[in-house]
């Protein structure tokens, strides 16, 4: 993996676990948060961690974040903090920002001023919850746009055995496999000759409707 240097701004629930799990990634963090209680509760296992007010465009610049690879913007429910922030990074040439938004309206204001990508971890949770519970094979379920989505699948069934393009997937439901999770290693772009063997996990792209079809009927 390649090594990048990231800032996480707002330590919060999620702004601590992307902090948490970038650095046992073996990545440089840099954590940033007004409050001085929460930024000495994770001053031990980051890079670096400053207490700041990142609504102030100085205090931005005496970060130097604009060198920084990426800058998640953390911030919890204050949103005229979390808009001005991400305003504030884009005017000082920040190059990637990824925004946490609490609503459609607040993720569209954080993409009108700039945000890179905007992640919803409520909605997201909550819907890779749903698929959980509509099909008990499903693993996983991850929203890549709002009519796109991934699912990783244990294969079972009728598919064990079978050839990719003897299942027929794509024809049926409209699904890609676009890689397969075996034995600890990912075999990507798999051959249509590759065959389904039990403990395999399929992982799925298709828009909303196809997986939602799939799900269905493999359960």
């Amino acid at each position: 993996m390649v090594k990048k240097q990231y800032a996480v701004i707002g330590m919060g629930r999620f702004g601590t676990g992307v902090a948490s799990t970038l650095v046992k990634a073996d990545q440089e963090v840099l954590v940033v948060d007004a409050n001085e209680e929460r930024i000495q509760k994770v001053s031990d296992f980051v890079t670096h961690a400053v207490v700041a007010d990142t609504t102030d465009e100085a205090s931005l610049k005496a970060l130097g974040i604009r060198n920084f690879d990426i800058v998640v913007v953390a911030i919890g429910h204050d949103v005229q903090a979390s808009v001005l922030t991400t305003l504030l990074l884009k005017e000082i040439g920040v190059k990637h920002i990824v925004a946490k938004a609490d609503s459609a309206l607040h993720g569209k204001m954080l993409e009108k001023v700039g945000a890179d990508r905007v992640v919803f971890p409520e909605r997201d949770m909550g819907q890779r919850i749903a698929h959980n519970l509509m099909s008990t094979n499903v693993i996983d379920y991850f929203e890549v746009a709002p009519d796109l989505g991934i699912i990783e699948v244990e294969a079972h069934g009728q598919l064990v055995g079978t050839s990719l393009i003897e299942s027929s997937l794509r024809a049926k439901y409209g699904i890609t496999v676009i890689a397969i999770r075996r034995q600890g290693k990912l075999l990507l772009s798999p051959s249509p000759a590759e065959v389904f063997v039990e403990g395999d996990t399929l992982i799925l792209v298709g828009d909303n409707n196809a997986i939602q079809r799939f799900e269905t009927t493999y359960s």
